[in-house]
């Protein structure tokens, strides 16, 4: 054991110190057994802003690994990664501040359609820290991502019962016991795995175990169509979002719940809201369409 290490094991040993060490870069977490495996992709952008109608991707990195049914990850195989440059020609001051990414890196630069095309296509799942982001940025450009299941390791996995306050993935990783340098899209897709591999504090369950459980279940999306007016900052305040009605969907209040929660969320809505027996309308989802603007 190195100097540093022993100093490190010493300082771990007293409640009045908490050590955080380095986010290792892994080949792998165990070793093959024999076990069904498949393989995933954890994937992250960079963008030049949070709109996916008018902004655009400048990095793409996608982290592919194989995994088992049971949330084990046996081996992480190399990344991609790649920069793009805007329509604009440049990025933003504010992005460069965020990611380090500055316009000369990405001049002249295009992602390949055809190389994310070979990496996405055997893939049986996409993991994002935040998919309601990156897969409406990524599915409009590559098609091939609009076809695959996708996962959320930001919302579906029940970190605030396993005793997390927040959910970024840079809390979550010192939470846990690592740092690493956050935001570049590979390394923050290396994170992401790193998390997923460990085991979560309260239920002892591997992340990705309870990730994939999760996002094999369906989303229920509960409308609250003619809701009273009155009560619309109270809707606002329990989750729900306006939907203006331009998109083929209903003009109305809705909100995504699981199976779970569905019952419940139906008697909220007849008691508190409607105030009377009414038929409210649910659509359901699941991993496929889950995150996309297609729902």
């Amino acid at each position: 054991m190195s100097g540093l290490e022993a100093a490190a094991a010493l300082l771990d040993q007293s409640d009045d110190y908490r050590v955080l060490r380095r986010m290792p870069e892994r080949r792998g977490y165990y070793s093959p057994d024999g076990s069904e495996t498949k393989l995933g992709l954890v994937l992250d952008v960079e963008t030049t802003g949070t709109n996916p109608d008018t902004d655009e991707i400048i990095e793409l990195a996608m982290l592919p690994f194989r995994f088992s049914p049971d949330g084990r990850i046996f081996e992480v195989l190399d990344a991609f990664d790649e920069l793009q440059e805007p329509t604009s020609g440049v990025v933003p001051p504010e992005i460069t501040r965020i990611t380090g990414i500055t316009t000369e890196m990405v001049r002249g630069k295009t992602i390949s359609l055809e190389n994310v095309s070979k990496i996405a296509a055997p893939a049986a799942i996409v993991i994002a820290h935040n998919a309601r982001f990156d897969r409406r940025f990524v599915e409009k450009a590559f098609p091939v991502l609009s076809t695959k299941a996708w996962a959320c390791s930001m919302t579906e996995i029940p970190w605030r019962e396993e005793q997390f306050e927040g959910l970024k993935l840079e809390y979550l990783a010192m939470k846990s016991g690592f740092f690493y340098d956050a935001h570049r899209a590979e390394t923050d897709c290396r994170a992401t795995l790193e998390l997923l591999s460990r085991s979560l504090p309260q239920s002892g369950e591997l992340a990705l175990s309870v990730l994939l459980q999760n996002a094999r279940k369906s989303t229920c999306r509960v409308w609250a169509e003619n809701s009273p007016f009155d009560f619309k900052d109270i809707l606002k305040a329990r989750g729900y979002r306006w939907n203006a009605g331009d998109n083929g969907r209903p003009r109305s209040w809705y909100r995504d719940v699981s199976e779970d929660e569905l019952a419940g969320e139906l008697a909220y809505l007849k008691s508190d809201i409607y105030q009377r027996e009414v038929d409210i309308p649910v659509s359901r989802f699941g991993p496929f369409d889950r995150f996309s603007d297609r729902v």
